[in-house]
């Protein structure tokens, strides 16, 4: 009895933290396509909000999905060598190992707007470089970089990767040869996960973004803080509706992930 008492205490409050964090959420996209959210679904349903939306921050949408993709393959040809790096010599020289991956976990420690500014300071005086997307893409980059290394580097050091390059080397292997045909296809999964961090935390941020942007290179998520502060409240929801959209399929993909990856690395 007090086991069945405890389980629907548990279950009701598992749905009062979830409906806490959902019900603003599904409030916000229900306001994406009301006509007027302040009087309620009574003044009736559209999708002209999610249209304005479209033609007057389209652009803004995809300069955050080439900036996304822009990143990703930045942070898989820097972020896998650094990791295979680091799982090389962290047994070799683990102090100064550790050192070098503590330095590159800085920018996430960092707050953005620090990064940001320091790269304006550094790169401010550069008027072409810094009105360009290639400004927004150096910063997305050294913020998301971590989180390829990190999983990649986990899967390299709970894999048996050492025994294969030692077998494939003694085979007459060389290193390119270990690195592309043994290295690469036994660290897939942590590239996967790694790949869809990058792209989903690429998309979605707004700190480093905000301060390097320009009005000819906004981003999303600077576009949708424009749309709130300077439009009506159903546009800026319509907004938001569409980068849930974007954001939403990206988190799951990424749980799936993670739990393939979980599953290898137990066996």
């Amino acid at each position: 009895m007090k086991q069945s008492i405890r389980f629907y205490l548990q279950l009701a409050f598992t749905l009062l933290v979830c409906a806490f964090l959902v019900v603003p959420v599904l409030l916000s996209m229900l306001a994406g396509v009301t006509e007027n959210f302040f009087i309620g679904l009574s003044s009736g349903l559209t999708l002209r909000w999610v249209q304005q939306v479209w033609e007057t921050y389209q652009m803004t949408i995809w300069r955050s999905i080439a900036i996304a993709l822009a990143c990703l393959l930045v942070t898989v040809v820097v972020g896998v060598p650094l990791a295979y790096m680091l799982a090389r010599y962290k047994g070799g020289n683990s102090r100064l190992a550790r050192v070098f991956e503590e330095l590159l976990m800085m920018p996430v420690a960092v707050p953005g707007l620090a990064t940001a500014l320091a790269l304006i300071m550094a790169y401010g005086q550069y008027r072409a470089f810094r009105g360009s997307l290639l400004f927004i893409l150096v910063g997305h980059v050294l913020f998301t970089l971590p989180f390829m290394v990190r999983p990649v580097l986990a899967v390299m050091q709970s894999s048996q990767l050492a025994v294969l390059e030692e077998a494939a080397a003694s085979l007459g292997a060389g290193l390119r040869q270990r690195f592309f045909g043994v290295v690469i296809p036994n660290v897939m999964s942590g590239i996967l996960a790694g790949a869809l961090m990058v792209v989903t935390l690429s998309i979605g941020e707004f700190n480093i973004t905000w301060m390097l942007h320009t009005p000819l290179t906004m981003t999303l998520p600077v576009g949708l803080a424009d749309s709130y502060a300077s439009m009506r409240l159903e546009v800026g929801s319509a907004y938001t509706l569409i980068f849930l959209l974007m954001i939403v399929p990206l988190l799951v993909a990424m749980q799936w992930v993670t739990q393939t990856t979980r599953a290898r690395v137990r066996l």
